[in-house]
């Protein structure tokens, strides 16, 4: 019961015809997979410290 139970499950995750289903972006520096940004390809938090620390070109803080 149970090898059918693992079989019927890897059939079932690869079932799927469109596998960008099943992609979650992440952070390329810290592997989160909230706050993703996907213009930059970092998190929100990974994002701040560069901008602040001015490693992202372009980018300044804004004050108003």
């Amino acid at each position: 019961m149970a090898k059918k139970s693992k079989v019927a499950k890897t059939v079932r995750q690869n079932a799927s015809t469109t596998l960008t289903a099943r992609h979650k972006n992440r952070c390329q520096l810290c592997g989160r997979p909230r706050g993703y940004m996907r213009v930059f390809g970092i998190c929100r938090i990974c994002f701040r410290g560069m901008a602040h620390r001015g490693l992202i070109p372009g980018v300044t803080k804004s004050s108003w």
